[in-house]
């Protein structure tokens, strides 16, 4: 690792939701992830699914009423990037939807939230934007599809569905980071959702050493400086120390 670490001062990392499991928030593909214990629930975050069908709506905010990333705490590994971001020119690239990379202290402007925010809504018709805890409160009083205050359109959670293509100005600046980064660090992720597994390779392409943090295999491995597999809270902090000690 020491190898790759030294001498760099523009760093990329993209993070994934493996890097959330520690502080409670489940993922999506591992052995006990969400999609792998109950596939069907894809249903609930398809576009074109939660546009049509009331009851799908209904379903899927009763679910965020409950959702462990509003008690998650950041853990080690938000707190490493957290401190790494005080050093070179870092900036994270997350699919994560959970806020922690801010929360445990990475400045707003340092991350680009490649899949949204489950932090605030919008309204599908006139685009107007709600902070989510008030639209959670209209549902725990008895709203269960509640409608946008201003034109009565459908509200959204503001994040990526399937089906839905990914803000152009959010993964234009993405791949802008990623082919101007000397190492890209790629954190928790699958590397199965496109176009953000795709930055590794406008990194790779560039000249960026491609460093893959996961505990399960990624389309991507084989053109990795390095894989490593152990638990991210353990890996991370080592990594962003060595980052820091160039």
């Amino acid at each position: 690792m020491t190898d790759w670490a030294r001498g760099v001062r523009r760093i990329a990392v993209l993070t994934g939701a493996g890097i959330s499991t520690d502080s409670g928030i489940p993922d999506y593909r591992g052995p006990d992830g969400i999609w792998t214990r109950d596939p069907k629930l894809a249903n609930l975050f398809t576009l074109d699914n939660f546009l049509t069908d009331p009851e799908i709506r209904q379903r899927f905010w009763q679910r965020y009423l409950t959702h462990p990333a509003w008690l998650a705490q950041p853990n080690p590994a938000h707190l490493a990037l957290a401190g790494l971001s005080a050093g070179p020119a870092v900036r994270v690239l997350t699919q994560n939807i959970d806020g922690l990379h801010q929360r445990a202290g990475v400045p707003a402007r340092k991350v680009l939230e490649l899949h949204g925010s489950m932090h605030g809504a919008v309204c599908v018709g006139c685009a107007a934007r709600t902070p989510t805890p008030a639209v959670l409160d209209r549902v725990r009083g008895g709203e269960l599809d509640p409608s946008c205050v201003d034109c009565g359109g459908i509200l959204k959670l503001g994040v990526i569905l399937f089906g839905q293509q990914l803000d152009a100005e959010v993964i234009g600046q993405a791949r802008t980071i990623a082919a101007a980064s000397q190492v890209f660090l790629v954190v928790g992720s699958s590397l199965q959702v496109e176009p953000a597994a795709s930055l590794c390779a406008v990194a790779v392409r560039a000249g960026a050493k491609l460093v893959v943090v996961n505990a399960a295999p990624t389309p991507y491995d084989e053109y990795a400086t390095e894989v490593i597999r152990e638990p991210i809270g353990v890996a991370l902090p080592r990594i962003c120390q060595a980052l820091l000690a160039g």
